[in-house]
């Protein structure tokens, strides 16, 4: 049996994402059979059990995990000329005041906060934001099989043929797209239900068919869904919520 990097072996059992490995070993957070590793690159086997210290499973308890809906023009992720990331609208005047959640925002809520998957600068919808690199492993990890569910406004014709190789058929970069579930929600739009994401995945399989997006909405993310949210607005996610 081959040894593998103790950091790699925590992501992969869903204990906490690889940097966040890296920043409990460096901590002495992190136990090997009831043994302390603060070695970066440690290696072990497989089989080998593994244990997080009491504050290293605190901070996990204090980590959030925002649901916003995105307006269009702001990009997800990276900032880009001209335009600000989503993650500038998650301040305390823009909470969905209707929230269930009791937390209260913190300035240090905002620390870490990374998109937990792509939402296109010309889309809208449901966008999760989290601390917690277990959540964004479950979301956007290789082998994540979350579905991500979408409302789609085209124009132009679909047969019953195109509309079968949007559900599977098509490829893109190469590669076949995994079977989606894509049917009519009403004589313009398309209910699009995905568990890939590839860049513009939805847009390019649409123009392989002929159709041209108009407006894209996602409206849920495995079973956490959009709900009343309002555009602009953000709230946490909740202890009762799972992906």
């Amino acid at each position: 049996m081959e040894k593998i990097r103790l950091s790699k072996l925590m992501s992969e059992q869903g204990l906490c994402s690889r940097r966040e490995a890296d920043s409990y070993i460096e901590q002495g957070w992190v136990f090997v059979d009831g043994d302390r590793i603060t070695e970066l690159g440690t290696k072990i086997y497989p089989t080998q059990k593994i244990k997080l210290d009491k504050a290293a499973q605190a901070q996990q308890l204090g980590q959030v995990t925002i649901l916003l809906n995105k307006p269009i023009g702001f990009v997800s992720g990276q900032p880009e000329p001209g335009y600000q990331p989503a993650v500038t609208l998650i301040n305390q005047e823009s909470r969905f005041q209707e929230s269930q959640s009791s937390l209260r925002f913190s300035p240090m809520h905002l620390k870490g906060l990374a998109p937990a998957g792509r939402l296109d600068i010309d889309s809208q919808g449901l966008l999760i934001l989290t601390q917690d690199g277990r959540i964004a492993k479950q979301l956007i990890g290789a082998d994540s099989e979350v579905e991500k569910e979408y409302l789609v406004r085209v124009q132009g014709t679909l047969s019953k043929q195109q509309l079968d190789l949007l559900n599977h058929g098509l490829s893109l970069d190469g590669e076949t797209l995994k079977l989606a579930q894509v049917s009519w929600q009403n004589q313009d739009q398309l209910r699009f239900i995905l568990r890939e994401g590839k860049k513009r995945q939805i847009r390019r399989m649409c123009e392989l068919v002929g159709l041209k997006v108009t407006g894209l909405k996602r409206v849920r993310i495995g079973q956490v869904k959009l709900g009343d949210l309002p555009t602009g607005k953000w709230r946490y996610l909740s202890d009762k919520e799972k992906f």
